[in-house]
């Protein structure tokens, strides 16, 4: 496997939706094999060493959630789960059976292309190693489980957002470049994807539930880069 290349197992049993995300992926150095049920996907993972395996949770033959049991059972690789039941109790139960992150249907391409580029250079160690939960007024984010909140509420943030806003949680009240964030957040290697730091910081913002004409919270400072604050009055 030459650097930069990705070779992961996709095990989906819609073929229009396989072919699809298999034609997109490509394009980004990612090698695509196929099964179409949980028995092929465990021979694949018995003949073959991946960087990943994008795996659907509504197989034909057997559970999904059964097949990532007997996969963590015997290997380490990076699994990402794939699933229309997009209630908490179920992305919480495929990660209790070794899943390392999810995408719900229907899912954006290029969001499976970040998370899958997310997990396998967390498995390379590519990844700044992520440290103790950290709370900035009523935000709170826990690298251990992926999980942040803010007055309690729970927010639905991808891996790269998590990465994002973690990164200026731990630098609450610093203002920071769009180079540092880049580079803090671990977005060097996906600027394909992420061609601009702002959009992000706007997704931040929708989910934050601040006004983005004057946020109180996730701060533009002109010239400079942005800045995360407590959320109280200057």
């Amino acid at each position: 496997m030459t650097d930069g290349v990705i070779h992961i197992l996709l095990v989906e049993d819609d073929s229009r939706i396989a072919q699809m995300t298999a034609e997109f992926l490509t394009r980004y150095q990612v090698v695509v094999s196929m099964a179409s049920d949980g028995k092929a996907a465990l021979r694949h993972t018995q003949q073959t060493r991946f960087d990943a395996i994008v795996l659907d949770l509504m197989l034909p033959d057997m559970s999904g959630l059964a097949v990532c049991e007997a996969i963590r059972a015997r290997s380490d690789v990076p699994i990402i789960i794939v699933t229309a039941l997009g209630e908490e109790p179920d992305r919480v139960i495929g990660i209790e059976r070794g899943a390392d992150d999810y995408v719900t249907k229907p899912f954006s391409a290029r969001e499976l292309l970040a998370r899958i580029r997310a997990v396998v250079r967390r498995a390379r160690g590519q990844l700044r190693p992520l440290n103790q939960a950290v709370s900035v007024g009523q935000l709170r984010l826990d690298p251990a489980t992926l999980r942040a909140s803010l007055a309690e509420r729970e927010l639905e943030l991808t891996s790269y957002e998590f990465s994002l806003l973690y990164a200026l949680a731990e630098r609450a009240g610093q203002v920071l470049s769009r180079e540092q964030l880049l580079d803090l957040a671990n977005g060097g290697a996906d600027e394909a994807f992420d061609r601009s730091i702002d959009v992000r910081i706007w997704k931040l913002r929708q989910k934050l539930g601040d006004n983005a004409r004057q946020p109180r919270l996730l701060k533009t400072v002109r010239g400079a880069g942005y800045v995360l604050t407590n959320g109280l009055a200057d």
